[in-house]
C-alpha cells in the first residue's frame, strides 16, 4: 500500500523521527534507502503526466541510448534500474502506447528486437525537458558535489564485503 507522505528537504532524524542510530553505517544505510524512495516518488509524479510508470520510463531511456538500434528483452532487463520488474507486461504497455516496436527476430523466431519509435523519442525529449525545468539536479548540488556523491555510490556498490542488515 502507497502512502501520500510528504518528503521534507530535512535531515534524516526529522523525517522518520528517530534522533539516534546504532551507528552511522546504519544511519547512511537509512538515508540512502529513504532518499531513493524520495526520489522515486518525485519523478513518478512528474511521469504521470505523460501515463508512463517509472519503470517505462527506464525502458524508454534505455532503447533511447541504444537508437536507431535495437535490443533484445534480455539485454534491456540487464540495463534497468530494477531487473525484477515484469519486463513483458512493460513492453506490451508501451507497444500499446506506440513508444516502442517490436520485431520478432529473423535469426531466432523465440527473439524479439524492440527499439524505441519516433513517438517515444519525443516523449522523452518533452519529459527532459519537463524534469530539468522541475529541479531534479538533486537539490541544488553543484557538479563537484553530484561527482562525489556518485563516485561515493559506485564505490558503495563495488565494495567486495559481506553486509548484513542491523
Amino acid at each position: 500500500m502507497q502512502t501520500n507522505k510528504q518528503f521534507s528537504m530535512a535531515k534524516i532524524e526529522e523525517d522518520i523521527k528517530q534522533t539516534q542510530f546504532n551507528n552511522e553505517f546504519v544511519k547512511a544505510h537509512i538515508n540512502i534507502l529513504y532518499t531513493a524512495h524520495w526520489l522515486y516518488t518525485r519523478i513518478n509524479k512528474q511521469l504521470k503526466q505523460f501515463e508512463l510508470s517509472h519503470e517505462q520510463f527506464n525502458v524508454l531511456r534505455i532503447l533511447r541510448g541504444k537508437h536507431p538500434g535495437s535490443l533484445c528483452q534480455k539485454e534491456i532487463l540487464i540495463r534497468m534500474i530494477a531487473p525484477t520488474s515484469n519486463l513483458t507486461l512493460i513492453i506490451k504497455r508501451l507497444v500499446t502506447k506506440n513508444l516502442i516496436i517490436v520485431h520478432q527476430s529473423k535469426k531466432d523466431k523465440r527473439e524479439y528486437k524492440i527499439r524505441i519509435s519516433a513517438e517515444g523519442l519525443r516523449r522523452l525529449k518533452h519529459i527532459d525537458k519537463i524534469l530539468s525545468i522541475d529541479n531534479l539536479h538533486l537539490g541544488g548540488l553543484s557538479l563537484e558535489e553530484a561527482q562525489s556523491l556518485s563516485s561515493l555510490l559506485d564505490k558503495l556498490r563495488t565494495e567486495n564485503t559481506e553486509y548484513t542488515f542491523i
